[in-house]
């Protein structure tokens, strides 16, 4: 990233949400509401606007089904149900972001890692550099030169920014390659099926060898006998399905207007009375 560029902070609101939930140790008012996750997320909304950004926004997921679920009904099936006490904060969680000021951006039928995925790539046309804020990993897919990912690692203040030497250090593969990854691999918290019996090991071996998955596939026959080669001979369909679910959409049907994101002061008496209400005396 460079200096003097404009800086764009594009939050995942339900990532960091639920990771708030669970990290945070049990909290309500005293008349029994629950507040945890509320108040870790409004902890990790204070840490990250001292990045002082240009443009910040907090993209949500919506209630739809997205175009993910009507390709592949499984998608996210496995998923527990959301804890009453999380589902209760849900409407404080967007009061609060409104309350600081930052605008909450949604897109029916997609979700919030595609909204992220949409305004980064805008803001590098218009060489603006982006922070990515999430509690999760999908977003890895998206680090270049001028996007890079923070994400949550013990509580909600706790983080550490991939760019792309970073991403190359974890798993031994560039950010491009890691949509490919989840495509041989899958992800078992989206119920991303991938290809059975290749783990971590196979997908990062194959793709440091043939690049993208694709390539992986046409390369099949030169693979040595052996497990690896049967099981992407039988289900080569199943690693293409699982690389078009785990891929972040970076265009979407209305355009992304950055100019409506500019920074702007948080409304200081609505968030005096939110977190009065809270009984968030700390903050």
């Amino acid at each position: 990233m460079s200096e003097g560029r404009k800086k764009l902070i594009a939050i995942d609101g339900n990532s960091l949400f639920y990771r708030a939930f669970f990290a945070m140790k049990p909290l309500s008012t005293s008349d029994g509401l629950p507040t945890n996750a509320v108040f870790g997320l409004a902890m990790m909304l204070l840490k990250v606007l001292e990045e002082k950004p240009d443009y910040v926004a907090v993209a949500f997921d919506t209630p739809e089904p997205t175009f993910r679920h009507e390709r592949y009904k499984e998608y996210k099936a496995t998923r527990r149900a959301t804890p009453d006490e999380l589902i209760k904060q849900a409407p404080m969680a967007r009061e609060l972001v409104r309350a600081f000021g930052i605008p909450v951006v949604e897109a029916p039928g997609y979700e919030a890692d595609d909204v992220i995925g949409a305004m980064a790539r805008q803001a590098e046309r218009e060489d603006i550099d982006t922070i990515i804020v999430t509690g999760d990993l999908d977003t890895l897919q998206l680090v270049s030169d001028h996007i890079r990912v923070m994400t949550t690692q013990r509580g909600v203040t706790d983080t550490l920014i991939y760019d792309r030497a970073a991403v190359r250090e974890r798993f031994g593969l560039d950010p491009e390659q890691m949509v490919d990854y989840k495509g041989l691999k899958g992800d078992t918290s989206d119920n991303i099926p991938g290809v059975p019996g290749i783990g971590e090991k196979t997908a990062v071996d194959l793709l440091q060898r043939y690049g993208t998955l694709e390539n992986v596939l046409a390369h099949v026959d030169d693979l040595p006998d052996g497990k690896a080669k049967r099981a992407l001979s039988q289900h080569a369909d199943l690693a293409r399905l699982s690389k078009f679910l785990g891929a972040i959409v970076t265009q979407l049907p209305d355009p992304i207007d950055l100019a409506r994101y500019r920074s702007r002061e948080p409304d200081y008496n609505a968030l005096r009375d939110l977190f009065v209400r809270l009984e968030f005396r700390t903050l």
